[in-house]
C-alpha cells in the first residue's frame, strides 16, 4: 500500500520536473503592415452634377496600392438630403483596374448623399458623398441627419451581418 502511495506523489512531480519553463518565441522579424491590409475606395464621382442627365456612379477600390479587380460587391446607395429612408441601392459594376460604375440621373435639383457600400477581401467600407444636383435652394434642403452607421431598411442587410469592417476616413467601424 506504501509503495502505491508512494508511486501516486511521485508520478506527478518527476512530470512537474520535466516540463519546460521556456516562452514561446515570435520568430516574425517582419512586422506587419496593416495599412497594406486596408481595403480603400476613393469615390471618382463629381460633387456637382447636372439634372436630368445620366450621371456615373464610380469608386475606385485598391488595397496595398493594388487594383483590387475581386471586389465581393460594390453598391452605390443614394438618397436626397432628409430621405435616406427613400434611398435605392444600384450595383457597381467592374469597368477595369479596380474601378467599379453605376448609372443615376437625377430628376430635379437637389442634395443628394451617396454611400458607396464596398465588400472586398473580407472587409466592408462604406465612403460617404454629398452630391449637389443642380441647383438646388439651399434654404429649402432638409437637414441630413442620417447616420453613417448601417441602419438600413433595405434588402442589403444580409451583407452587413457576418463581415469585418474597417475603419479609415469615411469608413466606419460598426
Amino acid at each position: 500500500m506504501k509503495k502505491w502511495l508512494f508511486s501516486m506523489v511521485a508520478v506527478p512531480v518527476l512530470l512537474m520536473g520535466c516540463s519546460s519553463n521556456d516562452k514561446e518565441v515570435d520568430t516574425n522579424d517582419e512586422p506587419v503592415d496593416v495599412e497594406a491590409l486596408e481595403v480603400k475606395v476613393h469615390i471618382l464621382t463629381p460633387e456637382e452634377v447636372a439634372v436630368n442627365e445620366p450621371v456615373e456612379l464610380a469608386a475606385h477600390v485598391t488595397q496595398n496600392n493594388e487594383n483590387v479587380d475581386d471586389a465581393e460587391s460594390v453598391k452605390f446607395e443614394v438618397w436626397e438630403s432628409g430621405y435616406r429612408d427613400n434611398g435605392q441601392m444600384i450595383d457597381g459594376k467592374l469597368d477595369g483596374d479596380g474601378v467599379y460604375k453605376a448609372e443615376i440621373t437625377f430628376d430635379h435639383d437637389g442634395v443628394y448623399y451617396m454611400f458607396a457600400h464596398t465588400t472586398a477581401r473580407g472587409l466592408h467600407v462604406m465612403p460617404k458623398q454629398q452630391l449637389i444636383v443642380g441647383n438646388p435652394d439651399m434654404s429649402k434642403v432638409k437637414e441630413d441627419n442620417s447616420s453613417d452607421s448601417m441602419e438600413m431598411d433595405h434588402d442589403t442587410t444580409e451583407e452587413h451581418g457576418e463581415t469585418e469592417h474597417s475603419s479609415t476616413e469615411a469608413q466606419h467601424n460598426h
